[in-house]
């Protein structure tokens, strides 16, 4: 069983969607007994609350439902429990390797940093572009998804 960690700052918006975009295809790939995944926050400050609304519709408008997800910050035992964590910016990898004590096993990155154009995922917390965010972690997911089928064959 491969398990993956998505992290943002929040885990209202970016790493949530990326949690449910990323099941949604490991669904539709019959992967569930394969990969699981799940999501957490950097920051404690939005500890418990749901995914933030127009976060929560962007999934709707995919057919994805994220009810029940409440946010929670990510540990250090999270290190041992995943094999792989992935931030959706360069802030939140640097704060994700505090909380773990560094990444000796090489498995922190971020979700687009093997696209052709590695780069962060901007919060559309503070954008306001949930567009952009829903495409820009749809392309990670994708690329995630095929690497971690490749590594099982």
């Amino acid at each position: 069983m491969i398990k993956v960690l998505f992290v943002c700052l929040g885990n209202i918006c970016r790493s949530p969607m990326a949690e449910f975009i990323f099941r949604d295809m490991v669904k539709r790939e019959g992967l569930e007994d394969r990969i699981q995944c799940a999501s957490a926050a950097t920051s404690d400050e939005e500890r418990g609350n749901p995914v933030y609304p127009p976060a929560r519709r962007k999934l709707a408008q995919l057919g994805i439902d994220c009810g029940g997800k409440r946010a929670r910050q990510m540990t250090r035992d999270d290190y041992r429990a995943y094999d792989r964590l992935i931030g959706m910016e360069s802030r939140n990898v640097d704060r994700m390797r505090r909380i773990c004590g560094g990444d000796p096993e090489g498995k922190i990155s971020r979700l687009l940093d093997d696209a052709p154009l590695p780069r962060d995922i901007p919060d559309p917390w503070f954008t306001g572009d949930f567009d952009a965010a829903c495409r820009d972690i749809t392309e990670g997911c994708e690329i995630l998804l095929k690497q971690l089928i490749l590594s099982q064959t």
